[in-house]
């Protein structure tokens, strides 16, 4: 698998409230088009699909790629909780990277329902069952809570008992990310928050209130991956590659009673681990990330998790302002899920078009300077997390 990976193109819909999103198969639709338009690829060409999507019924994918054309291509629908649409992009880059296919299609969409997410089935065990063990045995479990707001929640409080951080630390990272949006015409919120209106909004748990919660949304997000060669052969853009890429899961220390790890860091930091070996690029080298804020207590702990700042200072890295423009390293540029909203499927390949714009300088407000490296985290419980080191090339 040492064939270089251009992602040639990227396309994505504005993400919306879901009183006011579209259905899931027109959504797709849209990105699938625009990402076939910016890489100027002809359909018929395209060898592979890989279609995300947590919330559907099965072959929602080719319900989306029909309406684009049928041409008789595998057609592979993935699940992977949070992080479906970067596991459709891993699954597509090792498509070409193997050499098995020249180019693929990595899509993702979400219709989703208001309210917190919640499992769809009650007539068979959780598999969440052993998270949900883990944060019973260290913290009180209120039932009214949301599921993914106690584990963040829980796992923030456990930070700040650690590290002494305060719980206005968190409320600045949501500060930061509705300053971003504003300059995203994808994103949900671009209004301004100030840190009293953070902290004043209602409380959910731990150190979290609602504008530290990301919503759910609906969107749909594509990109179109192929060798080299391919691109080449046939006019694609071929200046983004992926330089490395990793997906990793749960080891045992994640049910060992450390909630950090249980949401997450632990694959995480592994996953960042085997792309920083990978690559030879260094933490302190990257400019612009992309990373799974579904909580800004997630941010926060991400930030040590890739290696931007050391254990126990992601504080003073936020009070600094190393985390935005003029900092260390811009992170989530685009708003992130905080202002975005996070339709499941699509946020991976969200990341992956924002990233993909930074590096041909086509982010407008936004834009990250002389930006020609970009990382990508996207994390789900349950779990896997997946990292990804783009490349401006040539």
């Amino acid at each position: 698998m040492n064939r270089r990976v251009c992602v040639a193109g990227v396309g994505m819909v504005p993400f919306s409230t879901p009183s006011k999103g579209k259905t899931y198969e027109e959504m797709g639709e849209s990105a699938i088009r625009a990402a076939l338009a910016d890489s100027k690829v002809d359909y018929a060409k395209v060898g592979q699909a890989y279609a995300g999507f947590a919330y559907g019924d099965s072959t929602s994918g080719q319900k989306a790629l029909y309406r684009v054309g049928l041409t008789g291509i595998p057609v592979v629908n993935v699940n992977n909780n949070c992080s479906t649409g970067s596991s459709a992009l891993w699954l597509a880059r090792q498509a070409v990277a193997s050499g098995t296919a020249e180019c693929v299609l990595a899509f993702g969409f979400e219709q989703m329902q208001r309210g917190a997410l919640k499992p769809m089935w009650d007539d068979r065990p959780s598999v969440l069952e052993r998270f949900d063990g883990v944060v019973s045995a260290v913290c009180d479990m209120d039932d009214n809570v949301p599921m993914a707001a106690r584990y963040f929640g829980a796992a923030g409080l456990e930070y700040m008992s650690k590290y002494g951080a305060k719980a206005e630390t968190f409320g600045a990272i949501a500060v930061k990310a509705r300053k971003h949006a504003a300059g995203n015409p994808y994103a949900v919120f671009r209004d301004p928050l100030t840190l009293e209106e953070v902290m004043g909004s209602p409380h959910i748990f731990g150190p979290l209130t609602r504008f530290q919660c990301c919503p759910p949304t609906c969107g749909a997000a594509a990109a179109v991956v192929c060798s080299e060669e391919f691109a080449r052969a046939n006019g694609l853009p071929a200046d983004v590659v992926i330089r490395a890429q990793a997906l990793t899961t749960d080891t045992p220390d994640s049910f060992e009673g450390d909630l950090a790890k249980l949401v997450g860091t632990g694959m995480a930091k592994e996953a960042a681990r085997q792309v920083y070996e990978e690559s030879g690029v260094a933490p302190a080298d990257i400019p612009v990330v992309e990373l799974h804020d579904c909580f800004t207590v997630n941010e926060l702990l991400t930030y040590e998790v890739l290696g931007l700042t050391p254990e126990g200072t992601a504080e003073k890295f936020v009070a600094d302002g190393d985390n935005t423009y003029g900092g260390q390293v811009v992170t989530n540029p685009s708003g992130g899920l905080l202002s975005k909203g996070h339709p499941l499927g699509a946020t991976g390949l969200a990341q992956c078009a924002e990233l993909v714009w930074q590096l041909r300088g086509q982010a407008g407000p936004r834009q990250v300077e002389s930006a020609t490296l970009a990382l990508q985290h996207n994390v789900g419980l349950g779990g896997a997390a997946v990292v990804t080191l783009y490349e401006k090339v040539g």
